[in-house]
């Protein structure tokens, strides 16, 4: 019987990206509200804070070293995941890469940064999610939480699709696709399928665009954070919505909002 204060116990997840920032933030918070948890990461360090989450945790909390880029490696996540939990109920596709691409680059450079981005943020996310679906469908349904960006949402300032990314916006871009189609065809299945489209939120990738990994002052005092973001997936996993892009804006309330029109869900 689950506890009234974790939520979440008796379930599974998988999150991608977990060494660090973001997928830390999520792979934390699922494990405090009494979720087993495995985590994974290129990083081999991920092993390491899985078992510091685990000395606090109720569940049963996993670390391994993998490459969601790599099939081998996703059939190996979602077995060990399976072996260790009987299922999977909870995916958060939060791995990602990002570099500066630029439109009059190299044919070879373009096409290796098209590889680098695209083999993560888009196949990684689509063979992660197709291996854990059939597990989903199994329990019942459960939840796939694809981790985009604000980019895709109508602007609410400066700074939007930079024009020196467009490789990884196009990646962002593409998870839409995603979103909305498997929200929609997997609705039989009771499987809900959102995105998280954050603004700017302290992280590894944000302060790797600074000198010494220093986020600037004004910007470190406004940034979110990944416990912030966090508890915005946790409001989602509770609300029960599909098919949506959620935003979550710097200097504005960190919430849900209502449920979108059908044909804003994606768009905004």
């Amino acid at each position: 019987m689950s506890s009234p204060d974790r939520f979440l116990e008796g379930k599974s997840a998988i999150v991608s990206g977990a060494a660090r920032g973001l997928g830390e933030g999520f792979a934390r918070r699922l494990a405090e509200e009494g979720a087993n948890v495995l985590m994974f990461d290129v990083l081999p360090e991920v092993e390491t804070l899985a078992s510091d989450i685990a000395a606090s945790a109720s569940g049963t909390i996993a670390g391994c070293t993998a490459d969601v880029s790599k099939r081998g490696d996703v059939e190996a996540v979602v077995n060990l995941a399976v072996a260790e939990f009987g299922g999977i109920d909870i995916l958060v596709n939060n791995a990602g890469t990002w570099k500066e691409t630029l439109v009059d680059s190299s044919w070879e450079e373009a096409l290796a940064d098209w590889d680098f981005i695209m083999d993560t943020n888009v196949k990684g996310l689509l063979m992660l999610s197709r291996a854990c679906v059939p597990h989903m469908q199994a329990r019942g349904g459960g939840d796939i939480v694809n981790i985009s960006s604000y980019y895709v949402l109508p602007a609410r300032g400066t700074g939007t699709n930079p024009p020196r990314t467009d490789l990884y916006s196009a990646s962002k871009w593409a998870i839409n696709g995603f979103t909305d189609a498997w929200s929609k065809y997997l609705a039989k299945d009771n499987i809900r399928v959102n995105a998280l489209c954050m603004g700017a939120t302290d992280s590894p990738m944000l302060r790797g665009l600074y000198p010494d990994n220093e986020l600037p002052a004004a910007m470190a005092e406004v940034v979110m954070t990944p416990g912030q973001i966090a508890g915005l997936m946790m409001d989602l996993l509770k609300d029960g919505r599909t098919g949506e892009n959620v935003g979550a804006w710097v200097g504005e309330p960190i919430e849900l909002g209502p449920v979108k029109e059908p044909h804003k869900r994606i768009t905004g």
